[in-house]
């Protein structure tokens, strides 16, 4: 990940926008060096310093926004805060959502390492709507109108519906074409390779309003390729 370029989806003097590839923290955690975090990788790519204003899981996907200046930083982290801030994602859920639409409404209690549904935690909000229905999987969309570590993943959770791969709330099994497929058969002396093993949640769009400034802005990133690919079995083989 260190050789590799961040792809980069909009910059100006105040922000820079990148499309985050899965498997890279953000900062550092108990596991990751700080070299080898997104933050110090795209400093380098850009030979300057920048701002944290949010995050995304590990091994998400999508749109990120990353401030140049303190009062950039200062900016967008008003517009979190005041609810400013519109993120639509894309997820892939375990099991047949019942509602074609709705909302999750259930507090989020968070102590260090540990993310909960409690009475106690802050009010967190998720809207979601069905995008494509498969045997054993649901395609939504998912609109948090708050945001709270893991909410999209625990709201789906609490629902009956974890991501369709979360070994924090869900399965840590990959999803198999042979798991689809009837009669599906590998090669001799070949082990299957999975179409997707990582968390289902892509960051499909980000709305703000640019620091500076009045107009409003949405960036887009499109699914990845194991996402793109997932999906196309399933509407060959998992409907």
């Amino acid at each position: 990940m260190t050789t590799k370029q961040i792809e980069i989806i909009y910059q100006d003097e105040n922000i820079v926008v990148v499309n985050k590839p899965s498997g890279v923290t953000i900062i550092p955690d108990q596991h990751t060096y700080e070299n080898k975090t997104l933050v110090e990788i795209l400093k380098k790519q850009l030979n300057q310093k920048i701002w944290v204003v949010h995050r995304i899981d590990r091994d998400a996907t999508g749109v990120l926004i990353f401030a140049k200046t303190l009062q950039a930083h200062r900016d967008i982290s008003m517009q979190f805060e005041n609810s400013k801030v519109h993120k639509k994602y894309i997820v892939l859920v375990s099991g047949a959502v019942e509602d074609d639409e709705g909302s999750i409404s259930k507090p989020i209690l968070i102590s260090s390492r540990d993310v909960s549904i409690d009475i106690t935690g802050k009010e967190s909000i998720t809207n979601f709507k069905v995008l494509e229905r498969f045997k054993s999987y649901t395609l939504v969309q998912a609109l948090p109108l708050t945001s709270r570590r893991h909410q999209i993943r625990i709201h789906f959770w609490s629902l009956g519906h974890p991501l369709a791969i979360d070994s924090e709330y869900g399965i840590s099994e990959p999803v198999l074409l042979s798991s689809l497929k009837r009669n599906y058969k590998t090669k001799v002396g070949e082990n299957e390779k999975p179409l997707i093993s990582r968390l289902t949640l892509h960051a499909a769009t980000l709305t703000l309003t640019l620091p500076g400034t009045n107009e409003e802005k949405t960036f887009e990133s499109s699914l990845p390729k194991d996402f793109e690919v997932t999906l196309k079995q399933l509407r060959k083989y998992g409907k």
